[in-house]
């Protein structure tokens, strides 16, 4: 096999992984030789070849059989230009590379959460809703030297906040195994601290939160209103800023928004880089959706998804990520029981339930009752003749998001709001228009409450 070969199986794997998998495993792996039944690739660093051996192995194997070129064996090798080595990767069976695995000796003081092998930054699909916060997380996990300290991740559910987290924990152990890498939850956080209130051994908690070089808490909402385990919070979070230790924080809203947390909490967590992951658009989840068929198309090569299958399902199931996923891959169980293609009337027949979900409407009562809860007032207030600033606003808000989530009309929603006239919710709708273009804390409030109500 020559190098022309090689590059024609590159084209063709591309159009299987797609062009980020490809720009970041398959580009950067140049042909070696081909020794019986077993090709050789070179790769640019152990990390990439033990992925690509562990992941990409039976497709580029399938691409080569089409080519006629019938190999059974792949093996990626790294040659060390300094000292002349030369590491090899070849597919395994094991559930993931051996880099990429906990070092007992160095880990197990340090246990944290499991982390999830589908979270990797290979398996993330990047989209205009997610790219800034994507491509802050591959910084972090490649140790470049960062302008910003902590890193805050927040959005509502299944945007892929902890995707991403994990995906910075897998990096590092594979790239830095001497790093000493803690993935926990907040929730885990309060449960050590609280163990180590009981045991009355707290210096043992805090020499091991102290020593990580890396922190990632997850969920970080969940300390609110616990005074304690915020306190040791606190002190654990500016122990490791103070060392240059790098933390990353996810939370299901931004840190001004977090109730019953201590205000120099919130000051610090905004100190560093607040990135909002927001919910995928339609671009995002076709994409997504293409990625997983793929993977599922590759361990049942017999099922063929009909044109048009995909695309209806990006359009009908806009929620969340999760709900898009499992809904595939219920798909893809179902046809593999059966038989035959996946078609539109059978994604339609096996997803009905989800779809109905999807298809569920936002009502005036529901968007008046969350602007409530947001902003702290009553129902009562927003029909009231109350014009203060602090109820006017939020009323006009609800009016702005009643208009804009639901098709009703301008005298449907005044109806709602004590009758008030269709001008009145007019010009409520349009003066929230116009403070979002030159007011942040409304816009950011309106896109908060707007994410709220879409989750």
């Amino acid at each position: 096999m020559n190098q022309d070969i090689w590059t024609q199986i590159k084209n063709e794997v591309r159009s299987s992984v797609g062009a980020n998998n490809y720009t970041a495993w398959i580009e950067p792996l140049t042909y070696k030789s081909l020794d019986g039944r077993v090709i050789q690739l070179e790769a640019p660093t152990p990390f990439i070849g033990n992925w690509v051996a562990q992941n990409f192995s039976d497709i580029i194997l399938r691409h080569l059989a089409n080519a006629g070129v019938p190999v059974e064996r792949l093996e990626c090798i790294v040659t060390n230009r300094l000292t002349n080595t030369v590491h090899h990767s070849e597919k395994t069976n094991k559930a993931f590379p051996r880099q990429l695995q906990n070092h007992p000796s160095e880990d197990a003081d340090i246990t944290g959460a499991t982390l999830d092998p589908r979270f990797t930054f290979s398996e993330f699909v990047v989209g205009t809703s997610n790219e800034m916060a994507f491509t802050a997380a591959q910084r972090v996990a490649l140790g470049e030297t960062l302008g910003f300290n902590p890193l805050f991740l927040y959005g509502g559910v299944g945007l892929g906040k902890t995707h991403l987290m994990q995906a910075i924990a897998w990096q590092v152990k594979a790239q830095k195994p001497h790093k000493r890498v803690l993935y926990l939850s907040a929730e885990q956080f309060m449960y050590r601290f609280i163990q180590a209130l009981r045991q009355r051994d707290t210096m043992t908690f805090k020499q091991l939160f102290r020593t990580v070089d890396i922190l990632l808490v997850d969920d970080v909402q969940f300390i609110a209103g616990k005074q304690s385990t915020q306190e040791e919070f606190f002190h654990t979070f500016n122990a490791l800023i103070d060392q240059g230790k790098q933390i990353v924080i996810s939370s299901d809203r931004s840190p001004g928004d977090m109730a019953d947390v201590e205000e120099r909490i919130k000051s610090r967590l905004q100190s560093g880089l607040v990135v909002d992951l927001h919910p995928a658009n339609y671009e995002l989840r076709l994409g997504i959706l293409q990625q997983k068929a793929t993977h599922l198309k590759d361990k049942n090569s017999d099922l063929v998804i009909a044109p048009g299958v995909l695309e209806f399902l990006a359009e009908r199931i806009s929620s969340n990520i999760r709900v898009l996923e499992g809904a595939i891959t219920r798909l893809f169980a179902f046809s593999s029981l059966v038989g035959g293609t996946i078609t539109l009337e059978r994604a339609t027949d096996c997803l009905a339930d989800v779809l109905r979900s999807s298809e569920r409407k936002l009502t005036i009562e529901e968007i008046m009752k969350k602007v409530c809860e947001y902003y702290g007032i009553r129902m009562s207030d927003l029909v009231s003749a109350r014009r203060t600033r602090s109820v006017a606003r939020p009323r006009q808000m609800a009016m702005y998001l009643a208009k804009s989530l639901t098709p009703r009309s301008y005298p449907e929603i005044g109806h709602k709001f004590g009758g008030r006239d269709h001008t009145t919710i007019l010009h409520g709708v349009r003066k929230i228009e116009q403070l979002i273009a030159i007011d942040t804390q409304i816009a950011e409030d309106a896109q908060i409450l707007q994410r709220k109500l879409e989750g």
